[in-house]
């Protein structure tokens, strides 16, 4: 397969930096991403108005300034550091989960049994602290995990993305035969991690979030209920810039007095009414710089006619 030069550049330039990051010590690399991100937001000022607005559609339009500023410096800079620990993905070992995910050992254990009795499990997490350590940290505690990610538009990027993912986890690629993966590997006791806060281009489920109305998946429900396994939500979050936490909320299981349809929607919405209190309580830890902002109506929904 040949390549555009574009692509070429683009993927000599993420390997080279990659390669620095790995070089150096884990702080000092940490040290550089945060120096990274601070002239990204104070002089570059990365998609700075945006993210204001967006903070103030969801957190009041009277909160201050200094706040604002505050919520979207940290939500920016954990950007940076998750790449970093992305391109150092491969040196992510069991030690490095207990030194910097203080307590996840212990955490962790309450997994096994429910992924034992149901066969298999549905893990959300949203975009919150270092979300891809969710797999990467189950990994190194003898989960079996997969997700689903999109294509990059450069496939030299796409494969290496991929790659550092797969330290942890499988992907599957979005698209094709992926359905029938998601419930072969379900049924045989994987966990899939997926991604709950994420506006889909077209009409699906139009819930309440963040004080308006999203446009999510059902996938995330409609996976756990034919595979039959229980959806786990999740939240990781940065300590600092080192360290981390996670955070697993009771399991949420079908109403069998429900149709289906009524199930996915209100799973569905049980998860995404803990992602919503979990911005609320630290929106510093959540993602706010989405290309595809949440609340967006999509051409077809009912916020649109």
């Amino acid at each position: 397969m040949r390549y555009r030069t574009k692509h070429l550049l683009e993927y000599a330039t993420l390997r080279a930096v990659a390669a620095v990051f790995n070089v150096l010590p884990y702080k000092l690399a940490i040290g550089a991403g945060c120096g990274l991100a601070w002239p990204l937001f104070h002089l570059i000022r990365f998609r700075r108005a945006e993210t204001f607005r967006r903070i103030r559609e969801v957190l009041g339009a009277d909160t201050p300034e200094r706040e604002v500023k505050r919520i979207a410096w940290i939500s920016l800079r954990n950007m940076l550091l998750n790449a970093v620990e992305m391109m150092r993905a491969s040196r992510i070992d069991k030690a490095w989960i207990d030194d910097r995910i203080p307590g996840f050992g212990e955490q962790i254990q309450a997994l096994h049994p429910i992924i034992k009795k149901y066969g298999g499990a549905v893990i959300a997490v949203p975009h919150t602290g270092n979300w891809d350590l969710a797999g990467w940290a189950c990994h190194q505690y003898g989960i079996k995990m997969f997700s689903i990610a999109a294509k990059q538009k450069n496939p030299l990027v796409n494969r290496w993305i991929n790659q550092q993912r797969e330290s942890g986890m499988t992907i599957l690629e979005r698209g094709g035969g992926t359905l029938k993966q998601i419930l072969r590997l379900l049924r045989q006791g994987s966990v899939l991690a997926i991604l709950p806060d994420v506006r889909v281009y077209t009409p699906d489920l139009e819930l309440d979030f963040l004080g308006g109305r999203a446009n999510l998946g059902r996938g995330m429900a409609q996976f756990a209920i034919t595979a039959k396994v229980p959806i786990i939500p999740a939240v990781f979050k940065r300590i600092g810039c080192c360290k981390h936490a996670g955070q697993k909320f009771d399991i949420i299981l079908p109403d069998p007095t429900l149709s289906k349809a009524d199930n996915i929607v209100q799973m569905t919405a049980k998860v995404i009414a803990l992602v919503d209190q979990t911005i609320r309580d630290e929106p510093e830890q959540w993602f706010w710089y989405n290309k595809r902002w949440i609340l967006t109506p999509v051409q077809g929904s009912a916020q649109n006619k």
